[in-house]
């Protein structure tokens, strides 16, 4: 389809005020860190690099960092396990209720947060405290799995199924046995996809706030939750901008990665 040169400038004016709304914030918060107006009047007066050394200074912000990063690792390694094993069930095999399996698998990533917030809540309540397990870091991780688990899965079932069965087949005749196919064939073949599954999982898992606020116990308090707890607090305003444009960086670093990887693995195949 051709379209007008009048037409061609339309699409690409929405297209660029789209970006614009969409970055144009983010670009702020990361002048913003770096302001050395305190009131972070615009535009800025000056530049410095004190607040990143107030933020690193914070006790409060190095726990909570901290607590992401543990929430994000156990919530990824959580669900590398669980989604590649589902992927390979629904990849490699036929049987009764295949479809709805796929489809519980990634329903909870198009649920909206706050109902799989009170249901997983709801469900520690009733199932883990007359076991004496509170809400806390376990918790956060188990919450955060549930929807991780679903760019495993995705990515997984997608290499699997372009990948085909043909090189395991041809392994197989040559002897090896299922343990070494998988070793040397089939890992091969996903790691990529697990990388790059993996790496949307933590970004996904370290910038989550609205499941985390119904999961998290005390001493489980993650860095967006610190975020929004000291958001109107003036006295913390420069070191929740630090951490706002820290947070932004440590989500897009891991999503750009995992594109190119991606995108590596499909000029490869």
């Amino acid at each position: 389809m051709t379209l007008s040169p009048a037409a061609r400038f339309a699409l690409r004016a929405v297209m660029a005020l789209g970006l614009a709304v969409i970055y144009v914030p983010l670009l702020v918060v990361l002048v913003n860190s770096v302001n050395a107006d305190r009131a972070f009047g615009w535009p800025p007066s000056g530049f410095t690099g004190r607040w990143w050394s107030q933020a690193l200074d914070n006790e409060g912000a190095r726990e909570a960092v901290l607590t992401s990063v543990k929430a994000g690792l156990g919530a990824t390694a959580l669900a590398l396990v669980l989604g590649t094993m589902a992927a390979f069930a629904v990849a490699r095999y036929r049987f009764f209720g295949r479809e709805a399996v796929s489809l519980v698998v990634v329903l909870p990533i198009a649920l909206p947060g706050i109902v799989t917030g009170i249901a997983l809540s709801n469900a520690f309540q009733v199932v883990l405290k007359p076991l004496g397990i509170g809400l806390g870091l376990f918790t956060v991780i188990v919450g955060h799995a549930t929807f991780c688990v679903v760019t495993i899965y995705n990515n997984v079932l997608a290499r699997l199924r372009r990948t085909g069965t043909s090189l395991e087949e041809a392994s197989a005749d040559l002897g090896a046995d299922t343990f070494q196919t998988f070793r040397y064939v089939t890992f091969p073949n996903l790691r990529s996809a697990l990388v790059a599954g993996a790496l949307l999982s933590f970004a996904l898992s370290f910038d989550e706030i609205i499941v985390t606020t119904f999961t998290a116990g005390p001493g489980a308090e993650t860095l967006p939750i610190w975020i929004f707890s000291n958001l109107f607090r003036p006295n913390q305003a420069p070191v929740v901008n630090v951490l706002a444009a820290a947070l932004i960086v440590l989500s897009v670093v891991p999503i750009w990665i995992a594109q190119r990887l991606s995108a590596g693995a499909r000029t490869v195949a």
